[in-house]
């Protein structure tokens, strides 16, 4: 198939939910939703957090096995055996800003609703690039309000890269 030949709107159905590799990924439980960077970036979390592959990732025995949540679960995306709850969120580029927190109110008063934050930063392949883990703490001291929007995100930039626990580098 000639790409160059094809218009915007023959390329766009090229990605859309019904092409081969969208459903070929359905079928493996990679995607659940429509937010397909989110689902990546949950899908190389768990991957990497459960060691599924050691000639990719650098063994680390530090780090919890975690097992997805449900998709209808605001704020968690996964859970480790100890009881820690992991919010997942994944950004496009090293300098991207995470999807949305949302329950604004309860994070204004520090209501907990999650113990990690699990940033994976894709590159532009959609291959891995970094992963980075935040505590609630440094949640709390790096998120940014969006007024528009009525919810709370991160900035991922070279300093938060820098300042926080990255658990794989490519």
């Amino acid at each position: 198939m000639d790409l160059k030949n094809l218009s915007v709107e023959e390329l766009l159905k090229l990605i859309s939910p019904s092409s081969d590799v969208i459903q070929e990924l359905r079928a493996r439980d990679v995607l659940r939703t429509k937010n397909i960077v989110g689902e990546a970036g949950e899908y190389y979390a768990i991957k990497f957090y459960n060691k599924v592959d050691t000639k990719i990732y650098e063994v680390n025995k530090q780090l919890p096995n975690l097992t997805l949540a449900g998709k209808t679960t605001k704020n968690v995306d996964a859970l480790s055996r100890d009881g820690k709850i992991y919010s997942i969120k994944c950004v496009s580029s090293s300098n991207g800003t995470t999807g949305s927190f949302w329950n604004p109110d309860g994070i204004r008063n520090n209501e907990k609703t999650f113990d990690y934050l699990v940033i994976v930063i894709l590159d532009e392949e959609y291959g891995v690039d970094k992963i980075l883990e935040l505590s609630w703490e440094d949640f709390m001291k790096y998120k940014r309000f969006n007024k528009r929007m009525n919810n709370f995100n991160i900035s991922v930039t070279k300093k938060l890269t820098e300042k926080f626990k990255v658990i794989y580098k490519k």
